[in-house]
């Protein structure tokens, strides 16, 4: 069965805690567990906060639960000439990009899909737990 959910948030601090909260409500309701799903929003949402704010403009965060048992994270913010990218892991840990380090170790895979107009998609997928 495929399970989705979407909402509407303003691109602020409380927008991006709120992501948080309700992702792991969500996903508690279709019984999935949802500690690194949690984190991922967490660190996408703040992302979107600081980088991919327009004012005036909100984020969008969207669930897809697969019937594999696979989840997606798709969060749409307003700035998509402001790509992510993993910073190079060689060397000291820089002052950005903590973050997106974090999103790639909890995710299967992650990246970023244009979204019109003018905006970006930031997605990541994470595997079901195998028992």
């Amino acid at each position: 069965m495929n399970h989705e959910f979407a909402v509407q948030l303003s691109a602020t601090r409380r927008g991006a805690r709120l992501a948080r909260l309700l992702t792991e409500r969500q996903l508690d309701d279709w019984g999935e567990p949802y500690e690194d799903a949690a984190q991922v929003v967490a660190e996408l949402a703040a992302n979107a906060v600081l980088h991919g704010r327009v004012p005036g403009r909100d984020f969008r965060l969207r669930l897809r639960l697969r019937p594999d048992g696979t989840l997606r994270i798709e969060l749409t913010d307003a700035r998509g000439d402001r790509i992510p990218r993993v910073p190079d892991p060689v060397g000291d840990l820089p002052e950005t990009g903590r973050g997106l380090r974090i999103v790639a170790a909890c995710a299967a895979r992650w990246g970023v899909v244009e979204a019109p107009p003018g905006a970006k998609t930031v997605w990541a997928e994470i595997a079901p737990r195998r028992v």
